[in-house]
């Protein structure tokens, strides 16, 4: 991107167009012709813009492939948010259940095909490393190890507390 682009008016106009809640590629449409979609974020990032809650828009406010600067482009509305906390609802932790899985390897690492669990047994580089084998289920695991691998954690206002480190 050379800097002949980002003239004083383009700049104002990347401003003011990222301070309504347009969206990167629709301002690099808007800009026209040789400003990217990329370029447009480096250049908010460079000039250490923000968007603020009152500059965010309603997506259903804009026609799905509305052009920029058409007619037909409605005026950005910001959204309406309710005042106080976030309200977070506590899930019941579900009961933990037996899994049972094969006590050992029984395919290695070289010799998995697809559809078989790579669900790993010992630390790779030492002897008796191999890998699980059974049938997938989801993802790349079999069904007993897809629910040790794939587990929702509960949100709490607890966890989400010390997650950001206040209890």
């Amino acid at each position: 991107m050379t800097s002949d682009v980002w003239t004083p008016e383009n700049t104002q106009k990347l401003k003011t167009l990222w301070q309504e809640g347009r969206t990167a590629a629709w301002i690099a449409k808007a800009l026209g012709p040789g400003v990217s979609r990329c370029a447009v974020l480096s250049k908010v990032y460079r000039l250490g813009l923000a968007r603020g809650p009152e500059a965010r828009r309603d997506r259903a406010t804009a026609p799905r492939g509305a052009e920029p600067g058409g007619e037909d482009m409605p005026a950005a509305r910001p959204a309406t948010r309710s005042s106080g906390p976030p309200k977070i609802r506590a899930t019941p932790r579900p009961a933990t259940r037996v899994v049972v899985t094969p006590s050992e390897p029984t395919v290695s690492i070289l010799s998995v095909r697809r559809g078989q669990c790579r669900w790993p047994y010992g630390c790779s580089g030492e002897p008796g490393f191999g890998l699980c084998g059974r049938t997938v289920a989801r993802g790349a695991f079999c069904a007993a190890h897809a629910e040790v691998g794939y587990q929702k954690r509960a949100c709490t206002a607890e966890s989400l507390l010390r997650m950001v480190g206040g209890v």
